[in-house]
């Protein structure tokens, strides 16, 4: 929040995931039963102009307001993680002296922020009732969205969503009204990733973005795109956005790729679910790539590879890439320890992972391509 502490904007971002599957393809040996919401960003976006994205974004100082607290569900969960405050990714536990002592600590704003971002650009709304909010943030099982008879009609329900979008304070009156709390624990901590130094230097945008995964048990709602930050919006099994990425039909920003890739493991919302909700207890790490310029196109390297600096530098001010005079097929002969994105042009990447992930996160799923296809996942362990 604080530029003069940390020279990236804080962002938050939600895989939201719904039963009912798409064209029922068949990977890892049966069909995906659930589709993923994707939105696409205006061409003006000064920020991945016209990419598919999850839908997420800024955190505002409103999501960390104490005024939250008498509305915010229990957590369900155990307390603490085993691996104590060291297993928090540095998102979530940094201190922000500048909201005041009461502000909310950090896993919660992040899921506020992601929360309030879906309503905003895709007009969906992952509340629970009040009355029932202990039940409805289990994570027992994927969670349910609000019945119909229970929303504003759709006019005022899109006023809400304007006032929301010019001040994000407006989304605690909404839940006010509603007599609801956001579905906090319905979001499980997934992953949580530091835009890279590029090639412009510290110059360019930067975000750390905090990753969550939400599930949704009932078939996907109506996602409707806001004409501004947002174009449009689908549903997509995750096989589905890879292949349209490979066709050219939609461009994916690698780490949106690769936790597609990630995805692809699950078939089954319930399995993803159970997966997404047990793994989240272990901690969650943030990952910087670094990029690693070849004669050929580009790598991201990813903590774990054998070329990721012993100390990367986060901020910019020393030498903010890697480069080669070498082809990345050259680059790529002889690796050991590998954990990298690998881009030789917009629609041409591929991600090749061989370590074990810490705090039990899984690798992205092999998908294995046809001749003349130009994105593939790569994980051998």
């Amino acid at each position: 929040m604080s530029s003069r502490v940390r020279p990236w904007r804080e962002a938050a971002t939600v895989l939201l995931t719904a039963g009912g599957g798409g064209s029922g393809e068949v990977v890892a040996g049966g069909s995906f039963d659930y589709q993923l919401l994707l939105l696409r960003r205006s061409p003006r976006s000064a920020f991945l102009p016209s990419a598919h994205v999850f839908p997420g974004g800024l955190a505002d100082a409103a999501d960390f307001s104490p005024e939250w607290l008498p509305l915010l569900p229990p957590e369900p969960r155990c307390s603490g993680l085993p691996g104590g405050a060291s297993a928090k990714a540095p998102l979530f536990a940094a201190e922000r002296p500048e909201l005041g002592a009461a502000a909310l600590p950090g896993e919660v704003a992040f899921r506020l922020c992601a929360i309030r971002e879906t309503f905003e650009e895709a007009g969906v709304l992952l509340l629970a009732p009040e009355e029932g909010s202990a039940s409805s943030s289990s994570s027992a099982s994927p969670a349910s969205l609000l019945p119909p008879e229970r929303l504003p009609p759709p006019a005022e329900l899109s006023e809400w969503r304007r006032r929301v979008q010019r001040q994000p304070g407006s989304f605690l009156q909404l839940c006010r009204l509603l007599g609801c709390v956001p579905n906090l624990w319905a979001l499980h901590e997934w992953s949580n990733w530091l835009t890279p130094v590029g090639r412009e230097g510290r110059g360019g945008r930067r975000y750390d973005t905090a990753f969550f995964l939400c599930c949704l048990g009932q078939g996907p709602p109506e996602a409707s795109h806001d004409e501004g930050e947002v174009t449009a919006c689908q549903w997509s099994t995750p096989s589905e956005a890879v292949e349209l990425f490979k066709s050219q039909d939609i461009w994916i920003a690698p780490p949106q790729f690769y936790e597609l890739c990630r995805l692809c493991n699950f078939s089954s919302l319930r399995d993803l679910h159970a997966f997404g909700s047990k793994r989240a207890l272990e901690g969650c790490e943030r990952w910087m790539p670094v990029l690693l310029v070849a004669s050929d196109g580009h790598m991201q390297i990813l903590p774990g590879d054998e070329l990721y600096p012993e100390d990367p530098d986060l901020t910019g001010e020393k030498k903010p890439i890697l480069t080669s005079d070498k082809k990345i097929e050259e680059l790529m002969k002889g690796a050991n320890k590998l954990h990298r994105i690998v881009t030789q042009n917009l629609n041409h990447v591929s991600v090749h992972v061989n370590i074990r992930q810490k705090y039990k996160h899984i690798n992205p799923l092999i998908i294995d391509s046809k001749a003349g296809n130009s994105a593939d996942c790569n994980s051998r362990l």
